[in-house]
């Protein structure tokens, strides 16, 4: 779908008479935020790993912490917007997610790694209640029989916001920490702590200036989405429904608990592919991570190029067919990163193919369907349910939360077959990951003409 398929096809942003093609451009233009939070913070584990001296694991509560804030926020954000209405969720999630921007100062002053843990989870409460708020109401701007070509459409906006993070990251944040190695620094600490500490500072601080830029951009969008008026299309509660009711019946919904069980393992997946290629590229083929973050975004750009491709083609095939293809594609590309080899680096010039890591990049050609197609699939003919049903989906976002520590634990651990490192091992679990969405979307398929 291109813009001039935007302009040109009214009828999917035109319900009961009204056109909602205005409300739909200032809600897609909140998918790039959260985009560029992802990705501005994936590379932070690698980099506080190195900036604190922590292990792998360690690092990799970050995205604890960062996910974390999903978990523990996308029931509550739920229930607000079924008592209240979107655009209040909307600017609940705005301001949350400023303030845990600017949290980041203080933690930098006192160079504490919980205080970054405790920012993080406050900037995620707020992406909980924006994506809580946002994906279903972009589905209910329009038809339901175009609602997860519309939201794919907007979705294909967040990758855009996920590589301007990906590349503050690289070029503001990754290629000005200082340059001693994690062994020269544990060498400091015995030897010179106090010239360590000051390193420590200075990385800390660049690593924090970001963020703070971020939450003045997220307060100017409170202001705007404050002052905009926005269609109230569900905003109001039925009342047919209690929330224990609701709860009951969503239980019973096969299609959509399964839903969520196969998009906590596409973001665990998509999490663990995209946090630690930096590790991969790094113990492999000693690549430096700025280095590193540059295949990185060539993977999001391929994710995002793939989205519009995969956005077109759910014209011809269904969703589930489309999506179990694309799982099996990952999986096989997940093998290639584990067996397949990797020239060494040389710096400032090729020295040879690097199998194992382009397999990596190419694993998020598979991936850019997935999020949108399966809460699409969850969600259709909810009507008002959708409210509390989005919460189960975000709440799923969890997957994020649990797997990339258990990653990073194996890269510290693993140590299973001779002659296949560590961080190699460690993307079983993203192989497991891609298995069972094959198998979700194979299922989907197969009874897309039951009742489920």
């Amino acid at each position: 779908m291109s813009t001039n398929d935007l302009k040109g096809s009214g009828s999917m942003f035109r319900l009961n008479g009204k056109n909602y093609l205005f409300a739909f451009i200032m809600i897609t233009s909140l998918f790039a935020l959260w985009g560029f939070a992802n990705d501005i913070t994936n590379p932070m584990v690698a980099a506080f790993k190195n900036i604190l001296l922590i292990t792998n694991f360690e690092s990799s509560l970050v995205q604890f912490a960062f996910y974390g804030g999903y978990c523990f926020m996308a029931i509550p954000a739920a229930l607000f917007i079924r008592k209240f209405n979107y655009k209040k969720g909307i600017l609940v999630g705005l301001g949350l997610y400023s303030i845990g921007c600017f949290l980041f100062i203080p933690a930098g002053i006192a160079m504490a790694f919980w205080a970054f843990l405790i920012a993080y989870f406050v900037m995620t409460c707020g992406l909980a209640f924006l994506e809580t708020t946002s994906n279903p109401y972009i589905l209910a701007l329009g038809p339901e029989d175009s609602a997860t070509r519309r939201l794919n459409f907007a979705q294909a906006f967040n990758p855009i916001g996920s590589l301007t993070g990906m590349l503050i990251a690289k070029e503001f944040i990754l290629k000005n920490l200082d340059k001693a190695t994690e062994g020269e620094r544990l060498k400091m600490l015995d030897a010179d702590p106090a010239r360590l500490e000051l390193i420590q500072q200075s990385d800390l601080d660049i690593v924090s200036l970001p963020y703070l830029l971020l939450g003045g951009v997220v307060l100017c969008f409170f202001i705007v989405f404050f002052a905009v008026r926005l269609p109230k299309i569900l905003a109001a509660d039925s009342g047919v429904y209690t929330v224990g009711q609701t709860v009951k019946n969503l239980l019973k919904n096969k299609r959509y608990v399964w839903s969520v069980v196969a998009q906590a393992f596409y973001v665990g997946v998509q999490i663990m592919v995209w946090t630690f290629i930096i590790q991969y590229a790094e113990k492999e083929l000693d690549m430096p991570k700025a280095t590193a973050q540059g295949y990185n975004m060539l993977a999001m750009g391929i994710f995002v190029t793939s989205r519009f491709i995969c956005t077109f083609l759910l014209k011809y095939l269904k969703s589930s067919v489309l999506l179990a293809t694309l799982a099996i594609a990952g999986g096989l590309f997940t093998l290639g990163a584990i067996f397949l080899p990797n020239a060494p680096f040389v710096e400032g010039q090729y020295a040879g193919a690097y199998w194992g890591l382009y397999c990596i990049v190419a694993i998020s050609a598979c991936m850019s369907l997935m999020f949108p197609t399966i809460y699409g699939i969850a969600l259709k003919g909810m009507g008002d349910e959708a409210k509390l049903a989005s919460a189960g989906l975000i709440l799923a976002i969890g997957g994020g939360c649990v797997m990339p520590p258990l990653q990073g634990l194996l890269i510290d651990k693993a140590n299973w077959f001779e002659g296949l490192a560590s961080v190699r091992i460690s993307f079983v679990l993203p192989l497991i990951c891609f298995i069972v969405i094959a198998c979700f979307g194979y299922w989907v398929y197969r009874n897309s003409n039951k009742a489920m």
